[in-house]
């Protein structure tokens, strides 16, 4: 009997309204002039949500003139302000790009710099006038980064965040990338932040990812795949690693709210990479056909990494 050939896996999509539906209508409602849709989406989301759809719908381009022209209506709308924010800042880490800085040229540091500093001012009013506005303290997180204003300023924006989500994960990661080595920081407190976020957050929460985050960032600054290997198969960085997977995607606590497509996506890379691959299986698995790059791109085209990985993970182990 000849044997039948396995079914081909399916392509992924990195498009997160694959994954959120209300993202997608959220990006619909904007490119149509549609804000009181806008504002029927974001109040079915919790802060992390909202958070989350706000920066990518910042990636929409030609949103601007409306977002003014809501902001212009409604002064004191911190929805359409933080959406105007998100696309101003976005659109200047599009003229930066996502190299590092030393091979961006003076005048993208200019325009990129130019950008912030007008989604800065936006966000200063929203925080003046909603100091409890999540997503806009997110926000200036982000473009304290850009600005490579001190790490005590980020820090600083974050602490006021936290004093009403302490367990907002988007500016978390937001932070941990500027305590990177190459924001400036160090690798001490960047994986001290990342402990510290997973072990104060509730089980089963999907802050565990700052830990993977953090360990991945140090192991590809190191050259190569082989020195990553073997920096993340070092026994205390993997007990480090176990800890964030029973604490997250692991535990019988973990949902799939906005987020978890990001969170299950960086386990696959991490376990990937240390030769884990019934546990890299076990998180593609429960990707299905969901994708985000979650630093697939650090490694190359995200989509043909993330692709080689998967076949690989399923060739080599049993997900689990």
């Amino acid at each position: 009997m000849i044997a039948a050939m396995p079914a081909p896996l399916p392509a992924p999509s990195f498009d997160p309204a694959t994954a959120y539906p209300e993202l997608g209508r959220m990006r619909a409602a904007l490119a149509a002039g549609d804000w009181p849709t806008v504002r029927q989406v974001v109040g079915g989301l919790d802060w992390n949500g909202i958070s989350l759809f706000t920066l990518q719908c910042g990636e929409l381009e030609g949103t601007e003139p409306f977002l003014r022209s809501v902001v212009a209506r409604q002064p004191g709308e911190p929805v359409a302000a933080s959406l105007l924010a998100a696309t101003l800042i976005r659109t200047g880490w599009r003229i930066r790009t996502g190299y590092r800085a030393q091979h961006v040229s003076r005048e993208q540091f200019e325009q990129f710099h130019a950008y912030l500093r007008q989604a800065e001012t936006v966000l200063i009013d929203v925080t003046a006038r909603h100091p409890n506005y999540v997503t806009a303290w997110y926000l200036r997180v982000t473009s304290a980064r850009g600005l490579e204003l001190h790490q005590s300023e980020a820090r600083r924006r974050y602490d006021q965040l936290a004093k009403h989500q302490p367990h907002h994960r988007p500016a978390q990661s937001s932070l941990l990338q500027k305590l990177c080595p190459k924001w400036g920081g160090s690798w001490e407190a960047t994986h001290g932040f990342a402990l510290e976020c997973m072990r104060s957050a509730p089980p089963g929460s999907l802050n565990g990812v700052l830990v993977i985050e953090g360990h991945l960032e140090h192991a590809l600054d190191l050259g190569d795949r082989g020195q990553a290997a073997d920096y993340l198969r070092a026994p205390q960085v993997r007990q480090e690693i176990q800890e964030a997977a029973h604490r997250s995607v692991w535990h019988p606590e973990f949902r799939h709210v906005p987020g978890w497509v990001s969170v299950r996506s960086t386990f696959a890379l991490a376990f990937g990479l240390m030769g884990e691959w019934s546990a890299a299986a076990g998180q593609f698995a429960a990707l299905g056909q969901l994708a985000d790059e979650s630093m697939f791109d650090y490694l190359g085209d995200a989509a043909e990494e993330f692709q080689r990985m998967r076949a690989e993970a399923y060739a080599k182990g049993s997900p689990r």
